[in-house]
């Protein structure tokens, strides 16, 4: 099936990107996903189950490792099929 994760980190800085959304935009980019959309409030992706929660677990893991305090995260199927 296909997915579609949309995602945060904070805390926020509106001056420079903290290093927690560094990497997760570097989580997400080179993940095997496509239509990644990477904005300052918010980011997106669309890819195969498979490869979308692999990039999940990653992009938890390593975020809060680099100083997140807090990832808010939403995933939603959006079809069905094979690969």
């Amino acid at each position: 099936m296909r997915l579609r994760v949309e995602f945060t980190t904070e805390p926020f800085d509106l001056d420079e990107a903290p290093a927690h959304a560094v990497v997760a935009r570097e989580v997400i980019q080179s993940a095997d996903l496509d239509a990644v959309d990477v904005g300052p409030f918010g980011n997106t992706a669309e890819g195969w189950d498979d490869a979308v929660l692999t990039a999940v677990d990653r992009l938890l893991r390593e975020s809060l490792a680099a100083g997140a305090t807090r990832v808010s995260l939403q995933v939603n199927v959006i079809g069905e099929g094979e690969k």
